[in-house]
C-alpha cells in the first residue's frame, strides 16, 4: 500500500547517563525518572534493580545471581508525511538486549516492552475526556483508537521495522484497577501463573485495533499480574531470556510507578482486584512525579491535536479509513 507515510527509526542508549530528547514525551517513564536533582542515581538504581530481576529469574547456571545484565536502547519513531515534507513523532518503545558475562555475548531482547504514543495521549485525554464532558453515563466515541492502530499496524509493516527487528513487538503494562482477574491452572515456566480478567477493557480494545491480543502472567516472586500485549504467540515466538529480559524491565518500571499493585506486601491470590489506594505497600528510593505526568499527558494531548490531527486532517482521515483491516 503506497500511502505516502514512511517512517524513520532512531535509538538511543538508556543508562545512567541518559538525556531526554527534545521529541521524547516527558510523561514517558524512562523520561520521567531522567529528570531533578537526582536523576543519575534515579537511573542508576532503576538499573540495578532490572538487573537484579533478571537473575532471579534466569537462575539456572547461575549459582552467583550475577551472570546477566540487561541493556536498553529507546526506539523513537517519526511518521514521515510526504504530502506535508514534514515528521511527527508517533510512536516511542523500549528495546531490550540481554548480556551474558559468562559466554562474552550480547542477545537480543524483546523490542516494545514500554509504548508511548502522542497519538494515543490525544485520544484519552482530548477525544475521551471532550466525548464523555457533558454525557450522563460514559461511553466511547466512535472510531476511537482506529487511527492510532492504524499508524502503529503500518509500522509494524514496514520496511523500516523489519530492518531493524526480526520478532514482533510485546508490550507490557500494568493490570486495571478497575477490573478483577482470576487465576488459571495454567503455570508456564517464566511468565508464572496465568490470570484472566472478568471482562475485555478499554485498553484492551484500544490495543486490539493496534493488531494485538493480550494476556495475563505474574511471574515467580512477583505480587501482581503484568499485562501482555502481542501478536502470534507469546509463549512460543520468543525464547525464555527474551520472556525475562520484558518482566525484568517492565516489573521494575511498575514497582516504581505503581508500587501499591506491584510493590505490594501480599501477593494476588486466587481472584485479585488491583486498588491504587493499597496502603500496605513499601517505596523505592527512585523519585517520580505521578501527579505531574497526568497533567502532562493533557498538554501532549492538545499539542497533537494541533500540531498532527488538525493540521493533517483530511490525508490522515482519507488513509486511515481506506487502510486495510
Amino acid at each position: 500500500m503506497n500511502s505516502g507515510f514512511t517512517f524513520t527509526v532512531k535509538n538511543s542508549v538508556f543508562d545512567e547517563n541518559y538525556n531526554p530528547s527534545e521529541n521524547t514525551r516527558i510523561t514517558t517513564n524512562f523520561a520521567n525518572l531522567a529528570r531533578g536533582t537526582d536523576r543519575q542515581k534515579n537511573l542508576r538504581n532503576t538499573l540495578v534493580m532490572i538487573d537484579n530481576r533478571f537473575n532471579s529469574l534466569a537462575h539456572w547456571d547461575n549459582p552467583k545471581g550475577d551472570r546477566y545484565s540487561v541493556a536498553l536502547e529507546i526506539v523513537s519513531v517519526a511518521m514521515n508525511i510526504e504530502a506535508g515534507g514534514d515528521s511527527f513523532p508517533v510512536i516511542e518503545i523500549l528495546k531490550t538486549s540481554i548480556i551474558d558475562k559468562k559466554t562474552d555475548e550480547r542477545l537480543d531482547g524483546i523490542v516494545g516492552n514500554n509504548f508511548s504514543s502522542y497519538v494515543r495521549d490525544y485520544d484519552f485525554s482530548v477525544v475521551l475526556l471532550e466525548h464523555n464532558k457533558n454525557q450522563p453515563g460514559f461511553s466511547i466515541p466512535d472510531n476511537f483508537g482506529t487511527l492510532h492502530g492504524n499508524i502503529f499496524k503500518h509500522f509494524i509493516r514496514s520496511d523500516e521495522y523489519k530492518k531493524n527487528f526480526s520478532k514482533s513487538p510485546v508490550i507490557c503494562l500494568s493490570v486495571s484497577s478497575k477490573d478483577t482477574y482470576q487465576r488459571t491452572g495454567n503455570l508456564h515456566p517464566v511468565l508464572g501463573v496465568e490470570y484472566h480478567p472478568g471482562h475485555s477493557s478499554l485498553t484492551e480494545e484500544y490495543f486490539k485495533k493496534m493488531g494485538l491480543q493480550v494476556r495475563y502472567f505474574m511471574p515467580a516472586g512477583s505480587v501482581a499480574p503484568l499485562a501482555f500485549y502481542f501478536s502470534g504467540d507469546l509463549l512460543s515466538d520468543y525464547t525464555n531470556l527474551e520472556l525475562i529480559s520484558t518482566i525484568s524491565t517492565m516489573e521494575t518500571f511498575q514497582k516504581i510507578y505503581r508500587p501499591e499493585i506491584y510493590n505490594a506486601n501480599s501477593a494476588a491470590g486466587q481472584y485479585y482486584q488491583p486498588d491504587l489506594n493499597n496502603q500496605d505497600h513499601s517505596l523505592t528510593k527512585i523519585v517520580y512525579d505521578r501527579e505531574e505526568r497526568s497533567q502532562l499527558a493533557i498538554e501532549q494531548g492538545r499539542f497533537t491535536e494541533q500540531h498532527f490531527i488538525k493540521r493533517y486532517h483530511t490525508i490522515l482521515e482519507q488513509w486511515s479509513e481506506n487502510y486495510p483491516r
